[in-house]
This record gives C-alpha cells, structure tokens and sequence, in this order.
C-alpha cells in the first residue's frame, strides 16, 4: 500500500465526509479525483492506485452516506449535484484548483455535473462504464438489487449475492470474487453489511420511471467536455454503456478513447491491462493540455 493521508472535511451543510489523499508523486502533473459508483466508495479505486500514485497525486472520496462518510440527515440529499458540490468542496479544501476525474459509474454523472457549473475545476474526465445515457436494463437490475438487500451471515453469502446480481464477471477467480465483496460491504464483527445508507434507494429512480422512459439523458453536460481530454472504458457484457452509447459518445467528441474491456460486466476493476492502459494514455493527455 503506497503512503496515504486520511482528509476529513465538511459539506456545506456541515456533514462530516472522508477522503483519502494519495500525496507522494513529484509536483507538475494532473491531481486525479477518483468518484466512486453509486452504492460504492474509495475502496473501488485501491487495486488502480499502485499504477497511478508514483506518478500523480490521486485522491479517492467517500459520498455522503458512503464508505466513512456519514450519512445525511436529510436523504434528497443524496444526489449527483451535491455529490458534486461536496467534491469541489473537498479540491477546495486540499487547495487543488483542478482535478482530473476518473468516475467509476455514478462518477462520471457526478463529472458531467461538475461540468455544469465547475468546468474551469476540470482537467479531464475519464468515464468506467458509464455515460450521458443508462441502458434500462442495467438500472432495472440496480433497482432490483437496491431493493432486495439481504442479511448475510458470512463472506461466501454475501459473494453469491455478487455473483447473482452482477452478470458478466464469470472469469473470475475465488479470490477476485473475494477482493470484490471487500470494496462493496464492510466487516461487522465477520459478518458482511452493505457499506451505504440504505436511504439511498429513495432517490433512484423507480421501476416505473424505467420502463416510461423518464431517466434523462445528459448529452447536454457530456458537450460541455468538448475541449477537454475524455476517456471512456465499457466492459465486454456491461448492461449499463452499451456499445450504441459509446458510439454516439465518439460521434458527439470524436477524440474520446473508447476502450473495451473483456470478461467484465458493469464496471471494470480498473486494473486490467488494457484499462491502466487506457488511464494512463489519458492522463497523458491531460497533462499535455
């Protein structure tokens, strides 16, 4: 584990929120803000940081009412644009004046906020399985499993959860599976618990918004990165970022790299070859900018 410093800030409404600040790489390159998935935390970023971290500052947040951030007292709260508020709330307070987002996910709709009203924050943005349009499919399945949480009584139940509600992860290894279940619930006296207010599910969108076609697309933000280096990763059977999407992402900024990623479904590791690969090709555009 590279040396790492623990943040604790405020949002503006005074809730407490963690951030862990990976400051060891030589000053002159790009900072990287590392914005999990929606039920996710910083943890998701650990097995990429090794690559990243000798040459880059990368920092890694907590949400609200993620990972070890607390959980807001008031759950509307839990929405892409006061993630994004409570994101430049944390560059503000480590006095980083523009990050290069790598969004895993909910990440890349918190990026595209950011863009709304912060773009001059951003130095580019790179996209894990996600884009400005979510197929219905794969937010049904979230929506399903949001709804049916379950208790588990040890680590090998709450891997079958993983396995029965995250298709196309079928190559992986028992000890992947295992790395897997440790960044999505935390550890409660040995028994598994799923690491974010479950309130969070009131603000997803319902079963019956999917299916009536009420999700919104954010091609209007995604144009906003039009000057700047973007990226995008899509997992071989993701559910989420069909190929389609992706195409259209392209045909909107032509320079985007998009990058396909075997043997993953909704969302890629980070640390597959072709994945660092793809990062690291980015944040050398970044830091040419």
């Amino acid at each position: 584990m590279l040396p790492f410093g623990d943040v604790w800030f405020e949002a503006a409404d005074g809730l407490k929120l963690f951030a862990r600040d990976y400051n060891q790489a030589p000053a002159g390159r790009a900072v990287i803000l590392c914005l999990a998935g929606l039920t996710r935390n910083s943890k998701d970023f650990e097995p990429v940081i090794p690559h990243l971290a000798r040459r880059h500052r990368v920092i890694t947040m907590d949400y609200r009412g993620r990972g070890r951030s607390a959980h807001a007292e008031e759950w509307a709260t839990y929405r892409p644009e006061i993630e994004a508020s409570d994101a430049v709330r944390l560059l503000d307070h480590l006095n980083v004046p523009r990050a290069a987002i790598l969004g895993t996910s909910r990440g890349g709709i918190v990026a595209m906020v950011m863009a709304a009203k912060h773009i001059d924050r951003l130095g580019g943005v790179f996209f894990n399985d996600i884009g400005p349009e979510i197929e219905p499919a794969g937010l049904i399945r979230i929506r399903k499993m949001i709804d049916q949480r379950s208790s588990m009584s040890n680590w090998d139940a709450a891997i079958d959860t993983l396995k029965a509600g995250n298709p196309g992860f079928e190559t992986l290894t028992a000890a992947q599976w295992d790395r897997m279940a440790r960044a999505i619930f935390r550890d409660e006296n040995g028994q598994p618990v799923h690491d974010f207010d479950i309130r969070l599910g009131l603000t997803f969108p319902s079963m019956e918004d999917i299916a009536g076609g009420k999700v919104p697309a954010l091609w209007m933000l995604f144009d906003l990165l039009k000057d700047l280096p973007v990226s995008v990763l899509r997992g071989e059977h993701s559910d989420l970022l069909s190929q389609r999407i992706v195409d259209d992402m392209t045909a909107h900024h032509p320079a985007v790299d998009a990058v396909m990623v075997r043997d993953r479904g909704h969302v890629p590791f980070l640390d597959e070859p072709e994945s660092v690969a793809a990062i690291l090709r980015w944040l050398d555009r970044v830091d040419s900018v």
